[in-house]
């Protein structure tokens, strides 16, 4: 059976969000493990804080996909 159009376009929206999660906790490896090597952020700190703002941002989208949007997750 084919997915509706709803499910695929909530699916779509989680791997998305999903997809940003891992690129920005890859960039705070990176601000971990290799400070230096990020000529344009001198202030590193605050470099590792943007990126957790947006985890923190795609984070959110997924709990309100989660809890009012995608029905048939169980809520």
């Amino acid at each position: 059976m084919m997915p509706s159009m709803r499910k695929t376009i909530i699916n779509a929206l989680k791997a998305h969000a999903m997809g940003d999660i891992k690129k920005h906790l890859a960039n705070i490896e990176i601000y971990l493990e290799n400070p230096a090597g990020i000529g344009e952020h001198s202030d590193v700190m605050e470099a590792i804080q943007v990126e957790l703002d947006q985890v923190a941002k795609y984070h959110d989208q997924l709990e309100v996909l989660s809890k009012y949007v995608d029905r048939e997750s169980g809520s």
